[in-house]
């Protein structure tokens, strides 16, 4: 029974000790497409957990000319749909809020919304997301990809029938801070960065409330 109880302690240390830091990166990897490496920001932002390198993430320097749209509930009307905001290098086994694990690797992260249909009644506040494509396959900074085409991609990176899905939105000046990485709620982790004048926030890690 003592050791039982000890194994329960022991797994309750290591959920609650998990945390998150950031730290300034790198320049972009060379690998990427001209087209892409040229729309990012010259040094990354790297994501530690529990001392160590998770995934390190270039956000685009400035934010794509707005495109005016009649879109419903999204925090960043103006970004058109399929834009490239930003490139994230995962170094370790990695899950988006839906728990789907996907591979270390280099991915690209694309602007994207859901369609207003019914199908994702009560997902989030927002519409607003990332999506995960290969980089390798996925060369051209300035194309915006439909819904449909840009799901067919990232479910090459889930290798599930759903995309990998990461949140953002555009932050509120009043609760912004530059380069802040902070818990929100019981298990989202907020990463607070600029993208040219504009507040972003993306969650770098989390698990979606049931």
């Amino acid at each position: 029974m003592r050791k039982f109880f000890l194994s329960i302690l022991l797994a309750a240390a290591v959920l609650l000790g998990e945390e998150y830091k950031a730290e300034p990166g790198a320049a972009p990897p060379a690998e990427l497409a001209d087209s892409v490496k040229s729309l990012l920001e010259k040094q990354g932002v790297k994501v530690l957990k529990d001392g160590k390198p998770l995934s390190e993430i270039w956000f685009r320097a400035e934010l794509p000319p707005a495109k005016p749209s009649t879109e419903a509930n999204l925090t960043m009307p103006g970004v058109p749909h399929g834009s490239l905001l930003g490139v994230i290098k995962v170094e370790q086994a990695y899950s988006d809020r839906r728990g789907q694990t996907f591979k270390p690797g280099l991915y690209t992260m694309r602007y994207s919304y859901y369609p207003e249909n019914g199908d994702h009644q009560g997902a989030a506040p927002q519409r607003d997301f990332l999506l995960l494509s290969a980089a390798a396959a996925d060369t051209d900074g300035a194309a915006t990809p439909v819904f449909k085409e840009l799901v067919e991609q990232s479910k090459k990176v889930s290798n599930t029938p759903h995309p990998c899905v990461f949140s953002i939105w555009k932050e509120d000046p009043k609760f912004f801070k530059e380069g802040s990485l902070e818990k929100v709620g019981e298990h989202d982790w907020v990463l607070m960065h600029k993208m040219g004048t504009v507040g972003v926030s993306l969650i770098v890690a989390g698990k979606v409330e049931a």
